[in-house]
């Protein structure tokens, strides 16, 4: 994956681009991603990606004006637009997922096909999100991952959690980020999406790792009822980073957008 740089009305945003296909625009979670990101890379073995970094993620600059969901989803309208594409295919994962469907929502004759991956934006009472801004690096991975210890061991790149410059590292780069994601998932992450998904007329595909224990399947139903004809592909011994425990398997999902 190449990193570009393209201009948008409020800040230059940076980008991942790589691969051959159909054109693929993925939108990223509160976690963020890199040129490594297994996902992307099974991605651009099937289409031609473009992955945006929000403000925030990255090297990219943060951008203070994008204060709300629509402030962030026009933002990103106006990165596919200044990437010249008609019609991509749009993935978003967790928050992204959100963004994306909030997009697909709003322009809903702009994109005819929408891959969402365990999308935050729903809120079940009865089944409340932990809250990831009250956690602890060590507290993550029971919450993110069906196999705690290979997943750990993933999110460290093998470095022990309670390493001191790993933890340095992660806190500086989690307070910059989450600076962005607070916006949209901070207390929780309602900010009246259910009310527009039944504007969505792109044929939508959600995928889920059937051991979600952050955003749990039985938001799956939800998403499937609020959007006509919403399709449901359940990866099994997946948790809710299934894009990097079973990256294999949420990118062949994805090509039933094909």
């Amino acid at each position: 994956m190449e990193l570009k740089t393209i201009a948008t009305p409020h800040i230059p945003v940076q980008y991942l681009e790589g691969g051959e296909g159909k054109p693929l625009v993925f939108l990223h979670g509160a976690g963020g991603m890199t040129a490594d990101d297994p996902l992307l890379k099974q991605l651009s073995t099937k289409f031609h990606v473009y992955a945006p970094y929000l403000p925030g993620y990255g090297s990219s600059q943060e951008c203070h004006e994008l204060r709300e969901m629509l402030d962030i989803a026009l933002h990103t309208l106006d990165v596919v637009e200044g990437l010249k594409l008609k019609d991509p295919i749009l993935v978003g994962h967790s928050m992204g997922g959100m963004i994306a469907a909030e997009m697909a929502a709003i322009a809903n004759n702009e994109f005819s096909r929408l891959g969402l991956i365990a999308p935050a934006g729903l809120w079940l009472e009865e089944h409340p999100i932990p809250d990831i801004f009250a956690m602890l690096p060590y507290e993550l991975p029971k919450y993110l991952f069906h196999d705690v210890e290979a997943g750990t061991k993933l999110m460290t790149a093998g470095v022990a959690l309670t390493d001191p410059e790993w933890l340095k590292g992660f806190l500086v780069q989690n307070a910059r980020q989450l600076g962005m994601a607070g916006r949209l998932l901070f207390p929780v992450p309602d900010r009246g999406l259910s009310q527009r998904l039944y504007r969505i007329k792109a044929k939508t595909l959600l995928i889920w790792g059937d051991s979600d224990k952050l955003i749990p399947p039985v938001y799956a139903q939800a998403w499937k009822k609020a959007i006509a004809g919403a399709e449901l592909v359940s990866i099994a011994d997946a948790g809710h980073l299934m894009i990097l425990e079973k990256p294999e398997q949420v990118a062949s999902a994805l090509t039933r957008l094909n």
